[in-house]
């Protein structure tokens, strides 16, 4: 004996039945401003000095490539233009152009629109290589490139020349002078012929120093555990 199907539900307060579907494809993003797609969401900045003051601004929205495209070259020309006059905003105007350049490539990867909204897209204008902004915009961009070149330069200079701090150790018999004090000293060889020389390092071996000498540094020994004199030359 089978069993009968069950009765649904009766009466003012019986809920239906739930019905199922399959689910259906998500709605493909529309341009806001215009309703035409495809689209994409992307952020734009723009950065605006003003000496001691300063503004930052940005647009995030989905945008069809001819829109976003207007946005992204209005923006950046507007911070290519306004953005430097400014001790920090020398800096953030740099980092706001780069972080452009990811929507402008999110924006490039969208073809043309293929289905239109319900007004046409905005007019993309001149690129920004080709606007007064981008040409004056060369000047500051030339000049930080140059600045930090110049720092990068001197960075390796500086390495390259004080990159051993070790000083070189002394022999017997040679001269040296002391750019130093005596409880931090910078001992220097130099001839002994030459006017600049003040001491003469003497190995004392097992005795000690003679009177009126210095006593150099360990760290001017070849082990850095003998001790060197610094007698003074005499001079007439």
């Amino acid at each position: 004996m089978s069993t009968p199907p069950p009765i649904p539900p009766s009466g003012p307060y019986a809920a239906p039945y739930p019905t199922y579907g399959a689910p259906g494809p998500a709605p493909a993003p529309v341009c806001e401003v215009c309703g035409a797609a495809p689209a994409a969401a992307v952020t734009i900045r723009a950065h605006q000095g003003m000496i001691v003051l300063m503004r930052s601004m940005r647009r995030q929205g989905v945008h069809c490539r001819p829109c976003g495209t207007a946005f992204f070259r209005e923006m950046q020309a507007d911070t290519m233009l306004q953005g430097w006059w400014g001790l920090l905003s020398a800096f953030i105007t740099p980092l706001f152009l780069l972080l452009n350049l990811g929507a402008r490539a999110t924006l490039r990867a969208l073809p043309e629109p293929t289905t239109w909204g319900w007004r046409p897209p905005l007019d993309p204008g001149k690129p920004v290589a080709k606007r007064p902004a981008g040409v004056i915009a060369l000047i500051p961009l030339v000049a930080l490139a140059l600045a930090f070149t110049a720092f990068a330069v001197l960075m390796v200079i500086g390495l390259a020349a004080g990159g051993d701090d070790t000083p070189k150790p002394l022999t017997a018999g040679s001269c040296v002078r002391n750019q130093g004090s005596w409880t931090d000293q910078d001992l220097q060889p130099v001839p002994c012929d030459s006017p600049l020389a003040a001491y003469r390092v003497k190995d004392p071996g097992t005795d000690e120093c003679p009177a009126g000498a210095y006593l150099a540094d360990l760290k001017y020994s070849e082990d850095g555990t003998t001790n060197l004199c610094l007698v003074p030359l005499s001079r007439r």
